[in-house]
């Protein structure tokens, strides 16, 4: 699935879901590092636990994040 970011620096997240499980995270632009690490860290996460660990995340007072983004694309996996 191919999520449209709204609000920060990526433009997009590319997500795989399997049975509940997140199979991986590919971020489109944004900061690099953080991104691939935000990714790594989700792989073989159940979608729900990420929810919850991720949403709410906030970056410089913009009242979301890359890692909250995820989150949004994650909800609509459900």
């Amino acid at each position: 699935m191919r999520y449209v970011t709204r609000g920060t620096c990526s433009t997009a997240i590319n997500v795989e879901v399997e049975n509940g499980i997140i199979q991986s995270v590919e971020f489109v632009g944004g900061c690099h590092g953080n991104t691939q690490g935000v990714a790594a860290l989700v792989k073989g996460m159940d979608v729900e636990e990420a929810i919850s660990r991720l949403e709410g995340i906030d970056c410089r007072g913009r009242g979301t994040s890359c890692p909250d983004q995820l989150a949004k694309a994650l909800r609509q996996t459900l």
